[in-house]
């Protein structure tokens, strides 16, 4: 497509310019890696300046809308071979979409498979790659094009992995069920999902991400269903579980480098109606950041936990449902308090982080290793500060308080809806209500909400958008009026939002609160007093957030109820 010297028009590359951008994109397909040498900032800006050069069109394809009848005829291994992908009919010609505009036998290859003439324009690579697994699907290059690209590596297991004689096991083994399972766990790690999910329906098998906290479906074509064996069984040998066993639930876990980052994967699979199902669990060590300001925890918030955390013993209790966050802010707290002179020792089912400086155990029901046992064994080995993963019953409660009222500082976790519940959990658990009042120093509810894409958030105000009755007007009013809603784009995939953080309930435990906790009063007693005493609800967090533009009342609503 390179058509002779370029006029000299301001944005235009010269020859020597054009020159390396073809040999970038022979070398690695695309420009990245010479941006600054084509006199750009960005990819899309050397992709812009590269089509003026050429005299080519450059589509936006987060913004358009490609004829889609066009894929009933259009050959899909050619897609797939030059990741391009065919945007509409122009005056009897085919316009096609196509990352490398220097890709000669693209053109050609669409021109004699389909009998009409094709015309080129330049896209962003990211969004002819996302078109493809949109209307094509997840896995749909394995399916179709396999033959037609080279082999994957961008998955490698980090573990040994044993393979058998089997059939299942040599059907796992298979190239086309290596790319598919590589395919959906790169997809995943580098869409920043927390799960996946692999379900099996009448239909056939059924694929979901959950990206920020909400489960976002993948299109899987029919074709992917005569894979759905072997990708359970490819899954099962690399997490270390028995291929051959159908009949009950199995756990293990998968560590792998997925494009030069290290990630652990925890496997779950149950037998369900329609076959097993899978959830997948990503922890990507990379990602992470243990920080309280990190989660999201700042002001009188950040400094009452801060004090609380410096304590030298006592029970602070996180709480809220599963995947509110609840493991990260207690990672935080124990990074924030770590040094050479504290021993710090966690109990865990399962240890999802391994953190340095921190004695780690892991929890073993079936050997009789439980919370409970543990923690006994733990205080044989002089620790400071004790981390139980989850207080689920009377023993492990009475073994906390126990070590609490000892001199440890005791960190762990709750299942209850906000903070002043955690009192009556206790109590109902069957433990005194006196232990409950004198060693439990404070409580944290928490929640997670998506923060807003800060590319594409919109200005909108509260009429507009239909607040609830408990949103504060007088503080809205007062900073000028505007909030914002998600829209959409490339950097947050078309969701409007990228990213999650922490709402927060602190509640302190003073004199009035123990007097009630020992009178077993009610959670909104204990709520009433502690609102009273200072303490912001979860709904009071979210609100503040709101006004501060980074989330959305849709989120907040979600999340918590009104007070």
């Amino acid at each position: 497509m390179i058509s002779g010297r370029p006029d000299t028009q301001p944005g235009m590359l010269d020859m020597r310019q054009l020159q390396i951008a073809h040999e970038a994109h022979a070398a690695e397909g695309r420009v990245t890696r010479v941006i600054g040498e084509l006199g750009c900032t960005s990819e899309e800006e050397a992709l812009r300046a590269i089509a003026l050069t050429l005299g080519l069109e450059f589509i936006d394809l987060a913004n358009a809308e490609p004829d889609l009848t066009l894929l009933e005829s259009f050959p899909i291994k050619l897609i797939h071979r030059h990741e391009i992908f065919p945007i509409r009919r122009e005056r009897g010609s085919l316009v096609v979409a196509t990352g490398n505009p220097f890709d000669l036998n693209a053109i050609d290859a669409v021109s004699a498979a389909t009998g009409h003439s094709a015309i080129a324009v330049l896209a962003f690579p990211d969004e002819i790659a996302k078109l493809i697994k949109t209307h094509l699907g997840v896995g749909a290059e394995t399916i179709d094009g396999l033959l037609a690209q080279s082999s994957d590596a961008a998955v490698e297991i980090l573990d040994e992995v044993e393979w058998d004689q089997s059939e299942a096991s040599e059907m796992a083994q298979q190239p086309s069920v290596v790319r598919l399972v590589n395919e959906i766990l790169t997809e995943a790690v580098e869409g920043r999902a927390s799960d996946i999910h692999l379900e099996a329906q009448a239909h056939g098998i059924k694929i979901r991400y959950r990206i920020d906290g909400v489960l976002q479906k993948q299109p899987v074509p029919p074709e992917m269903n005569r894979f759905h064996a072997a990708i359970i069984s490819r899954l099962k040998i690399m997490a270390k579980l028995n291929i051959a066993e159908k009949r009950v639930p199995q756990d293990g876990r998968i560590k792998l480098r997925v494009a030069g980052r290290e990630v652990d994967i925890r496997v779950s699979i149950i037998p369900m109606l329609h076959g097993e199902g899978i959830v997948m669990r990503v922890l990507d060590k990379d990602k992470m950041q243990f920080s309280l300001r990190g989660v999201g925890m700042e002001g009188a918030t950040y400094a009452a936990f801060n004090r609380l955390i410096q304590l030298p013993h006592g029970i602070i209790l996180v709480t809220g449902p599963t995947g509110s966050g609840k493991t990260t802010t207690l990672y935080s707290a124990l990074n924030e308090i770590k040094n050479e002179e504290t021993k710090i020792i966690t109990t865990e089912d399962p240890i999802e982080y391994q953190l340095d400086g921190i004695n780690q155990i892991q929890v073993h029901a079936k050997v009789g290793l439980t919370f409970a046992a543990s923690l006994r064994s733990i205080l044989r080995h002089d620790p400071d500060v004790v981390l139980v993963g989850e207080i689920r019953d009377l023993e492990t409660a009475e073994n906390a308080i126990q070590a609490s009222l000892t001199g440890h500082l005791v960190f762990s976790t709750l299942h209850t809806n906000d903070a002043a519940s955690s009192f009556v959990r206790l109590t109902d658990m069957g433990v005194e209500p006196f232990l409950v009042s004198s060693s439990l120093a404070g409580a944290m509810a928490q929640r997670l909400v998506r923060t807003l894409c800060p590319e594409c958030r919109q200005s909108e105000t509260a009429e507009n958008l239909d607040v609830p009755e408990d949103f504060p007007m007088e503080a809205y009013r007062a900073q000028g009026g505007t909030l914002y809603r998600a829209v959409g784009c490339r950097n947050c995939r078309g969701t409007g939002y990228r990213g999650r953080l922490g709402l927060f309930e602190l509640l302190v435990n003073n004199e009035e609160i123990r007097h009630l906790a020992c009178e077993r009063a009610t959670s909104s007693s204990i709520k009433q007093a502690a609102v009273g005493a200072g303490m912001r609800t979860l709904r009071q967090d979210g609100w503040d957030k709101v006004l501060r533009g980074i989330t959305t009342v849709s989120e907040v609503t979600r999340v918590t109820a009104a007070d």
